[in-house]
């Protein structure tokens, strides 16, 4: 029985040794056979020195060079599709997610080994009020909007069957969210409660989180669209703000209402609406756009195993 270890690297250069020696220890006390997969997403940090330093010390470690940074969710897919473990354990290794993760589902899945899945939710969701807050409205709205049981909250470290993965790569949409295509795949998933560490400093910014929230990975030519989305939604909330306003004064202070005033207030508010309703079927048509295009996911620069640092195939793309 073999174990894949699958993670991704970007600014990980202080946490990549660490990280291999705690879930190497977790390995050996499962007594299994086991391959380490390390996707560099572009790191612009020593990360892909430090992952190289171990392969060589180790045949079980591979590292996968990608060619520049193309997101978390590609990287991910990159070394799903290079796992070759029955079992396939996916992290982070930035060590918020703690790699003993890996003996707790396996104590989860030997108690059921009817399941396919065993993942991570937090018992409690980390950050700042405002991203507690904003990340709670996020995964209500997206419940209201969508057919997928999307749980709140979960983490990347999940361990998932030899099967459950070939599932998983079976779909093949360029714009996805991975977290979306882990439940759309289905089969029999366990979710556990577990604390998840803080380092302090995200490397995803806002305006990287509003992109995910909207799943817009995209390339140039969609930012005319996006902005005509943008600048809808603040003209209708403009004018709701301005009709709100008039309500008040007319309330408070009894004061008359022009003919005017509602005309404009109409014109903001319809015109606002039509706008975001154009900019929400201009990000469709941009989706299919790269559908259509069909880009690969992510491409391959490097591959680098022990004893052989050389490019094993420098047009491999997935």
């Amino acid at each position: 029985m073999k174990i894949s270890v699958l993670t991704t690297l970007y600014y990980s250069e202080n946490y990549i040794q660490e990280f291999y020696n705690r879930t190497l220890a977790c390995l050996q006390k499962i007594q299994c056979s086991y391959e380490f997969v390390f996707v560099d997403d572009g790191s612009p940090d020593r990360s892909l020195e430090k992952a190289i330093a171990i392969a060589q010390k180790d045949s079980n470690v591979k590292v996968i060079e990608l060619s520049r940074n193309f997101g978390h969710h590609p990287a991910l897919l990159t070394a799903l599709q290079n796992a070759t473990g029955d079992w396939i354990f996916l992290i982070d290794s930035d060590l918020e997610e703690a790699p003993e993760l890996l003996l707790t589902y396996w104590q989860n899945l030997e108690q059921n080994s009817d399941f396919d899945v065993i993942y991570g939710v937090q018992e409690k969701r980390k950050g700042n009020w405002f991203e507690k807050v904003s990340g709670k409205v996020y995964y209500k709205l997206f419940g209201l909007i969508s057919n997928i049981n999307y749980p709140a909250d979960t983490l990347t470290a999940r361990l998932m069957s030899r099967k459950y993965v070939q599932a998983l790569l079976q779909f093949p949409e360029r714009e996805m969210d991975l977290w979306c295509i882990f439940q759309m795949a289905g089969f029999r998933q366990k979710a556990i409660i577990v604390n998840k560490g803080f380092k302090g400093k995200s490397t995803y910014t806002l305006k990287r989180k509003l992109q995910i929230a909207l799943n817009t990975i995209t390339s140039v030519s969609h930012r005319p669209l996006y902005f005509v989305f943008y600048l809808g939604l603040l003209i209708t909330l403009f004018a709701l703000g301005y009709i709100t306003w008039i309500i008040y004064q007319y309330f408070a202070y009894d004061e008359k209402i022009e003919g005017w005033t509602s005309l404009a207030v109409s014109i903001w508010a319809i015109g606002g609406l039509v706008v975001f309703s154009i900019g929400i079927v201009g990000i469709y048509l941009a989706k299919i756009f790269l559908e259509i295009k069909q880009r690969p996911r992510s491409i391959i620069r490097n591959v680098y195993e022990k004893d052989s640092i050389k490019i094993k195939d420098d047009s491999l793309e997935s």
